[in-house]
């Protein structure tokens, strides 16, 4: 099971509203430090369903210690970003090219681009749109097309309950069915997450994970941009043999992170944070 993120960020990040030609999204931006390393490169950090900037917490120290800024972005209507209650709103088109204004926003183009999840497949479809912005893509825990059968139906449970219940109400029946343990380390923070998250962004993207097509075709024929395909070595949304066909398929860098699940980025912070470095280093 993977573990909750931090919601504190270290003292080498600052959070504020990245303004952009498609609105401002709240982020955390990590600056390595001035007597450090010369900045290496700049990455964005795309949060999965559910999730948020937080989720990156862990690593931004890390990186920005290696000379890498990191800038870990709320999409549209997720936890501190604005979004409409209108489902067309969060169309994985339009979540694309919130991605490519973040990029040009943030100044230091190309940027490496990683997404976790389902920020993985809106990463993806921001690259097809236009690939110029990007010095390199790793698709984070992100596989080719659409989630596992078992993920599928818990997503169509979550939006069954949402036609249904308000947010705060889902929080509890959720909560209701996680293992004790499991609920006492969740903490207030990742509550008040949830009640932010737009629920017409929970029920679009979700039907997006559900239906989403192998695209790795299409992503494969985009060169000359590095690709990376990070996985922990267990993951019940996408099974790892899956994502190893699609990193062979997209002739793409392989990282395994031990010990890890669906979420390296807080299963295993460190070790995820030398594996980007590691690809970073080689483009």
């Amino acid at each position: 099971m993977s573990r909750p993120p931090t919601f504190r960020p270290p003292a080498c990040a600052r959070a504020y509203a990245l303004r952009t030609g498609r609105g401002d999204f709240a982020v955390l931006d990590a600056e390595p430090d001035g007597d450090g390393p010369a900045r290496r490169g700049t990455a964005l950090l795309l949060p999965g369903y559910t999730g948020s900037k937080e989720d990156f917490i862990a690593l931004l120290e890390p990186l920005a210690a290696a000379g890498f800024r990191a800038v870990a972005v709320d999409g549209r209507g997720q936890y501190e970003s604005h979004g409409p209650d209108d489902e067309s709103a969060y169309a994985q088109s339009e979540l694309a090219r919130d991605v490519l204004a973040q990029a040009a926003a943030i100044g230091d183009e190309p940027v490496h681009l990683v997404g976790h999840s389902l920020g993985g497949q809106i990463a993806r479809a921001a690259v097809l749109l236009d690939a110029r912005p990007f010095r390199s893509l790793t698709l984070m825990s992100s596989g080719p097309a659409r989630i596992s059968p078992a993920q599928q139906h818990k997503v169509k449970l979550l939006g069954d309950a949402l036609a249904v219940m308000d947010m705060s109400e889902v929080w509890e029946a959720m909560r209701a069915l996680d293992p004790p343990e499991e609920a006492a380390t969740d903490g207030e923070e990742l509550r008040r997450r949830w009640l932010r998250h737009r629920p017409a962004q929970l029920l679009a993207t979700g039907r997006q994970l559900t239906v989403e097509p192998d695209r790795v075709d299409e992503l494969a024929a985009v060169g000359p941009l590095p690709k990376h395909v990070l996985s922990g070595e267990r993951d019940d949304t996408w099974p790892v043999p899956l994502l190893d066909e699609m990193a062979v398929r997209l002739g793409a860098f392989r990282t395994v992170i031990e010990g890890a699940e669906h979420s390296p980025n807080t299963d295993r912070p460190e070790p995820t944070a030398a594996a980007l470095v590691a690809f970073w280093s080689r483009n």
